[in-house]
């Protein structure tokens, strides 16, 4: 068993190929622009911003046992995490995630190929126990299959953070909403799990199912943030938005980062707010930039 204080990962690593136009998207058509292979994934994005913070982490997951897999998995070795608890799955197709952004950075089409992180089942769980029940935080991402999921909330006692990545995803964690600390949901998926409209009804009727902490995205204005009885409602800091991708994944490792120095639910809000700030900035999906020093300064 590890001594030094860590916080387990259990989610997605994948290639990411983003291509972005030069001008206006045009659809239905060839348009001028850059493509860009990097590494990613919800989980893997999460590890990484983790690493940036000055972080120890365990990262469970599956690699694929291809060219792409392999320049994966030493990624994630040389940003420093332990992967130990991770598997390359032989004859395993490495996870893809295809987007396209309009000229401003924004999203606007993408094709995810996860079939791969089907490898991760409660038996694959049950393997990595020690390693589980030895970490100080534990993250989750919606790309887990609803068993692998549930396995977690019934034999993990550490604090459980967990990202639901889309709104059809969302529904995985629908039966263990009771079992998570802090849940990240933007509006769209909040009001598809509770049925309310408004941002307020959608983060109260979350934490009377049970979560301890909601921190609901509300994209440019802000984040709205409830624990109990305590609301917090930050709006976004002034960005030069430059792409997107991996601002959320950002967001969610300072509310770990926030949560394992006991910060306030307001401090919290303002640590994810200027994580993300930092990372849409950044071309690629993890900004060198996101530290635990540009993190303190606003606080």
């Amino acid at each position: 068993m590890r001594k030094t204080p860590y916080v387990a990962v259990v989610g997605a690593v994948n290639l990411d190929i983003c291509g972005r136009p030069g001008q206006k998207l045009i659809l239905q058509d060839s348009n001028p622009g850059t493509v860009r292979s990097t590494q990613g994934g919800v989980g893997r994005n999460i590890a990484h911003d983790l690493r940036l913070l000055g972080e120890e982490v365990s990262f469970l997951t599956v690699f694929g046992d291809d060219p792409n897999g392999a320049f994966l998995r030493k990624g994630c070795a040389d940003l420093g995490m332990d992967l130990s608890g991770s598997e390359t799955i032989p004859g395993g197709h490495t996870s893809t995630y295809l987007y396209i952004t309009d000229d401003r950075g924004e999203m606007r089409l993408a094709v995810s190929d996860m079939e791969l992180i089907r490898n991760i089942t409660p038996q694959w769980l049950e393997a990595r126990r020690e390693l589980l029940a030895g970490a100080a935080a534990i993250a989750v991402d919606g790309n887990l299959m609803p068993e692998a999921l549930q396995w977690i909330a019934e034999n993990c006692s550490a604090p459980i953070f967990a990202d639901p990545v889309s709104v059809a995803k969302a529904e995985r964690l629908r039966s263990i909403l009771s079992r998570l600390h802090t849940f990240k949901p933007n509006l769209t998926e909040g009001q598809h799990l509770t049925g309310e409209t408004e941002p307020e009804a959608v983060l109260q009727k979350l934490l009377e199912l049970g979560v301890q902490r909601v921190y609901l995205s509300l994209g440019p204005q802000g984040i709205l943030a409830g624990e109990g009885d305590r609301r917090a409602l930050l709006p976004c800091y002034p960005t030069n938005l430059v792409n997107t991708t991996g601002g959320g994944d950002a967001v969610m490792a300072a509310l770990i980062w926030a949560h394992l120095r006991g910060l306030s639910l307001e401090q919290s809000t303002r640590a994810a707010l200027k994580a993300g700030q930092i990372t849409v900035e950044y071309a690629g999906t993890n900004s060198p930039e996101l530290t635990a020093e540009k993190i303190m300064e606003i606080l």
